[in-house]
């Protein structure tokens, strides 16, 4: 059991230097052409840090592992909302712009909400057992789309100046190579993480649905926690929330609209649960930033939503050996 086990960490290793090959790889040509880091940023840097969520979530869906596919998304979205943003929230108080506040957190409360009427089909008068059509994905493409001129506009309004690290510049065949280099790796990690984690699944008696809400959904998010964390220690809080917040969005839009689209799947109603927690949480954030110190997530209240992602996880473990 332990090769199997080393060999998802190599698999989740694999697929975030992947990303960040596919990353630098196509920010370096699009530099080159004088594309603006506003593009980049919404588009290949955007995509790219989805990737892992992507690739695992198209292999599970295509090896008919529909609950490991909308675990990931859905497990990734708490993962992110509940553990990130209590983690960061803990090392410094996060402070978000009106926007975020405003319009993105209802926004991302919109997705987890669409997305559930969607899947339950017999809400809309369809089959009782639920799927996401190539319909369904449709509808949370186009949201995708409209979500992406939202970002588009309201970046607009802001110079383009350089942020963080700047855009390193490489000759084209390099560039290409590593964009080239990039897709292999997240192809071929993507198959190392599902293939091994259900095989750990099937070895201690786990439901695809707890290793996709689990151990696929935070293997996937590494990216989006590195980054909200290292933005929390330097103070960057903006980044911290956006980042997570930006990720949902992405995760349920994007993730599971060309997941849907490409290959339509049935709809396990036992994870309504974890969508309401998904909800929930939504909620729960959007109340934390309205109460006391407005726009800010403070240390007691990033305690709380860690110990809510603890508690969480706990029962979703207890309830899988219940039913095993």
């Amino acid at each position: 059991m332990l090769f199997p086990i080393l060999l998802l960490l190599v698999g989740f290793v694999i697929l975030i230097k992947g990303a960040d090959f596919l990353v630098n790889g196509a920010s370096s040509a699009a530099k080159k052409y004088g594309i603006s880091n506003l593009a980049i940023g919404l588009t290949v840097v955007a995509f790219g840090t989805s990737m892992p969520e992507l690739i695992v979530s198209l292999i599970s869906a295509f090896q008919g592992k529909n609950d490991a596919s909308f675990g990931n998304v859905i497990g990734s979205n708490n993962f992110n909302l509940l553990f990130i943003l209590g983690i960061a929230g803990l090392i410094y108080p996060l402070v978000v712009q009106r926007n975020t506040v405003k319009y993105e957190v209802p926004l991302s409360l919109l997705a987890a909400g669409l997305l559930y009427l969607l899947v339950n089909d017999s809400i809309l008068g369809g089959d009782a057992a639920g799927s996401l059509s190539r319909i369904d994905s449709g509808i949370l493409l186009l949201f995708f789309a409209a979500f992406l001129f939202y970002i588009y506009k309201t970046m607009s309004h802001t110079t383009d100046v350089e942020e963080g690290e700047p855009i390193k510049i490489y000759s084209m065949p390099l560039s290409i190579g590593m964009v080239v280099l990039g897709l292999a790796m997240l192809i071929g990690g993507g198959q190392l993480v599902v293939n091994n984690a259900l095989e750990i699944a099937r070895a201690f008696g786990l439901s695809e649905k707890l290793i996709g809400l689990t151990i696929l959904a935070a293997g996937t998010s590494l990216p989006e926690l590195a980054t909200s964390c290292v933005a929390a220690y330097k103070k960057n809080t903006d980044i911290a929330i956006g980042n997570v917040v930006g990720s949902n969005i992405f995760n349920i839009f994007f993730i599971l609209g060309i997941t849907g689209f490409v290959n339509p799947m049935p709809y396990n109603a036992a994870m309504n649960f974890d969508l309401y927690i998904l909800m929930g949480s939504t909620v729960l954030l959007m109340i934390f930033m309205f109460t006391l110190n407005t726009r800010k997530l403070d240390r007691w209240e990033a305690g709380i939503m860690l110990l809510a992602y603890i508690a969480y996880t706990a029962y979703l473990i207890g309830m899988d050996n219940g039913a095993v």
